[in-house]
């Protein structure tokens, strides 16, 4: 048996890690349904999501690329931002985020690697601290939980 080679010590710390792994390999849902999701996954808007995400996809923080969450954290602190653009009014023309009245929401933008200019990515927040997320340019957008 391969683990009677292996120092004692390491042989439990090998196994403890594969079960750490095996353990967030899959996960359920409400319903006990395993999902195959991790916590950075995107979902739907489940019962631990806020009320203003409800019947959207989300995203948890942690599951958002490493420039969104350091676009986060410029918000957090108040800038200063990168990008001229970046606080200023969202208008949501598409109407993919609720309806609210003008300079509700703001917009800033995600550095995209290899993008010579501002790319599609967006975080829009709203004036009740809503979060929401978009990879393709106002086509659709994921509210990210914090």
């Amino acid at each position: 048996m391969l683990l009677r080679s292996v120092p004692r010590p390491l042989s439990a710390l090998l196994v403890c890690l594969t079960a750490l792994l095996l353990a967030g390999c899959s996960s359920t849902d409400t319903a006990g349904n395993a999902t195959g999701k991790t916590s950075g996954d995107t979902d739907t808007a489940t019962a631990s999501a806020p009320a203003w995400a409800d019947g959207m996809d989300t995203v948890r923080e942690a599951g958002l690329p490493a420039e969104a969450r350091r676009t986060l954290a410029l918000i957090d602190a108040g800038g200063p931002f990168p990008y001229a653009k970046d606080g200023t009014v969202f208008g949501n023309f598409e109407r993919e985020l609720p309806r609210q009245e003008r300079g509700y929401y703001h917009e800033y933008t995600v550095r995209t690697p290899g993008e010579r200019d501002r790319g599609a990515r967006r975080i829009v927040t709203g004036r009740d601290g809503e979060v929401y997320y978009t990879d393709d340019h106002y086509n659709s957008f994921r509210a990210v939980l914090r």
